[in-house]
C-alpha cells in the first residue's frame, strides 16, 4: 500500500499507512536545503558554527545572523528558517527567564533542551499548525560544564560531542567523528570549525557564505559570545590552507 499522493500529508496530525508523518519529513527536508550548521563540544567549552549562505552581494555583512544568544550562558545556531529560527530563539529566551525567575538560578543546558523539544512536538499534534523547519543546536556552560544538544524539527533532542545539520551534514559529520574532541581546547575547536564548514560548503551551488562563530567557555567567562575577529580570521585562513592542501593532494594522486 503506497502512501505517496493519497493525501496523507495534508494534515500534520495524520499518520500514514506505514507509520509516517509527512509534514515532520518535510520540516527535516528544510532544515536540509539550509547552510551548514555545527556545534563542537571539547574539554574547556562549546564551539558554535555556521555557513550563511548570502543570496545578495547587496547584503550588509554580518546581518541577519544565524547564531544567537537564548540567555547568558546558552548559544543557539540553527538550519532551517530563520523566520522559524527567532521565533524558537525567543521562546527559549521566555524559557530561560522564567526558570531563573522561579527557581533563581541559570537553566541547566538538559532543561531547556527538553522544554524546546516539547514546544516543537506540540506543533506535530494539531492540523492547524506546522511544524518548526528548523533544526536547532544548542551550547551552553553550566553546572556540569560544556553542554551541547541538538532539537530536531520532530521534538527529539539528544545531548553530543559534537552534531551538524544542514545541507553539508553528512561531510561534516565525518570530519567531526575524526576529531578528538575530548582532547582539544576551545581554541583548537574553532579552527577545526572553519575547516568543516569550509569542508562542507557546495561551491557549485552556493559561492558566496560567512562563516559565523560563537563559542561559550572558561575563556568567554562561561557567557556566550562571539568569537574575536582576530581568532575568526586565523580560523579562516586555516581553513583555506587546509583545503589547499587537499587540492594539491587530490591533483597528485590524479597525476
Amino acid at each position: 500500500m503506497t502512501s505517496i499522493g493519497t493525501g496523507y500529508d495534508l494534515s500534520v496530525s495524520t499518520y500514514s499507512p506505514d507509520g509516517r508523518i509527512f509534514q515532520v519529513e518535510y520540516a527535516q527536508k528544510a532544515v536540509d536545503n539550509s547552510g551548514t550548521a555545527i556545534g563542537l563540544r571539547v574539554k574547556d567549552g562549546v564551539v558554535l558554527a555556521v555557513e550563511k549562505i548570502k543570496h545578495s552581494r547587496l547584503l550588509v555583512p554580518e546581518s541577519n545572523r544565524r547564531i544567537m544568544t537564548a540567555a547568558k550562558h546558552v548559544g543557539i545556531v540553527s538550519a532551517g528558517w530563520m523566520s522559524d529560527t527567532r521565533h524558537l530563539v525567543k521562546r527559549a529566551r521566555e524559557e530561560s527567564r522564567n526558570y531563573h525567575d522561579t527557581y533563581k538560578r541559570d537553566v541547566p543546558a538538559k532543561i531547556l533542551a527538553e522544554r524546546m523539544g516539547m514546544y516543537k512536538q506540540v506543533y506535530t499534534l494539531y492540523s492547524a499548525v506546522r511544524p518548526f523547519g528548523v533544526g536547532t543546536i544548542m551550547a551552553s556552560y553550566d553546572a556540569d560544564g560544556p553542554q551541547l544538544y541538538m532539537v530536531e524539527p520532530s521534538g527529539q533532542y539528544f545531548g553530543y560531542h559534537g552534531c551538524a545539520a544542514g545541507k553539508g551534514k553528512q561531510v561534516a559529520k565525518t570530519e567531526i567523528e575524526k576529531l578528538k574532541l575530548s582532547e582539544m581546547t576551545v581554541r583548537e575547536a574553532i579552527k577545526e570549525a572553519a575547516r568543516i564548514i569550509y569542508s562542507a560548503h557546495d561551491e557549485t551551488k552556493d559561492k558566496l557564505f560567512e562563516l559565523e562563530l560563537s563559542w561559550v567557555c572558561e575563556e568567554s567567562g562561561r557567557k556566550h559570545q562571539r568569537v574575536p575577529k582576530e581568532l575568526i580570521e586565523e580560523a579562516i585562513q586555516y581553513a583555506e590552507r587546509a583545503l589547499d592542501e587537499d587540492d594539491d593532494e587530490m591533483d597528485d594522486d590524479e597525476e
